[in-house]
């Protein structure tokens, strides 16, 4: 039973994957910020767009 204790406390396998899994949730939250500040920004691009596209004599 102590030899499968210890085995089992040795063996770093499992965290390797969540170190990538946390490497990926930071990530996707980054993703999700810039994002959302860029929601505004892109937002009126393309509503400009829009504007110009189906008035294009203002």
């Amino acid at each position: 039973m102590s030899k499968f204790v210890t085995r089992f406390l040795k063996d770093e396998s499992g965290a390797t994957a969540i170190e990538y899994g946390l490497i990926i949730a930071l990530i996707s939250v980054i993703i999700v910020t810039v994002f959302g500040f860029l929601k505004g920004g892109l937002e009126s691009a393309f509503q400009s767009t829009a504007d110009t596209l189906s008035n294009p004599n203002p």
